[in-house]
């Protein structure tokens, strides 16, 4: 099993990346967030990776962060989901964002991704709800360093996201309402939902 690599990047696109690791070079699928995250060709990189058999057929994929790589194996894991698909959608969002879209249910969402419909995103969200919920920490994920996404909701809309997630998550209305006050207005939903877990004293 490959865990990560070390190496010089020797080139990148959007949706793929080589490595060069000691005279070696690994080609690996990447998602648009992590691709933003690396640097111009030649300099040195750290990707963590999935290596995957599927049909013959032999793909390594690499990750900026360690969130992403298990987003990316809670993604795979869904019925139809495969590796590509589940590149798409992390090309679309954050981890964090990923994880409050799910617990929102925020199908709409989800179904904005190319090649998600509406049945895959309903089936997307009902089959990560669950282990996502076990998950927490996830959503406190950040943007690897140097990606560059669209901006994320904020102000009385992440904090209306925030709240669905909680509830989703079990808490109740009061608990919700008592984890995000005085929570300032300009928090994305992923630091929003973050902050409140802690004050909540779960781990994230």
């Amino acid at each position: 099993m490959i865990s990560q690599l070390s190496g010089t990047l020797l080139e990148a696109t959007p949706s793929l990346a080589v490595v060069d690791v000691s005279g070696i070079g690994f080609e690996l699928g990447i998602s648009s967030i992590t691709a933003a995250s690396l640097p111009a060709p030649g300099g040195s990189v750290r990707l963590y990776t999935r290596f995957r058999v599927a049909n013959d057929a032999v793909s390594l994929f690499g990750f900026a962060t360690p969130e992403e790589r298990t987003m990316f194996d809670r993604l795979v894991q869904v019925s139809s989901v495969g590796p590509r698909l589940a590149l798409a959608v992390l090309s679309k969002f954050s981890v964090g964002q990923l994880y409050s879209a799910v617990m929102a249910e925020d199908a709409k969402s989800m179904s904005s991704v190319p090649g998600v419909g509406k049945k895959t995103a309903q089936r997307l969200i009902l089959e990560l709800k669950g282990t996502l919920a076990k998950d927490r920490g996830l959503a406190a994920a950040d943007v690897p360093m140097g990606g560059q996404l669209p901006l994320a909701a904020s102000g009385e809309q992440a904090r209306d996201e925030a709240c669905q997630a909680l509830l989703s998550m079990g808490f109740t209305s009061q608990e919700a309402d008592l984890a995000l006050e005085g929570l300032d207005d300009g928090m994305t939903v992923e630091r929003m939902l973050a902050a409140a877990l802690r004050r909540l004293g779960m781990d994230a």
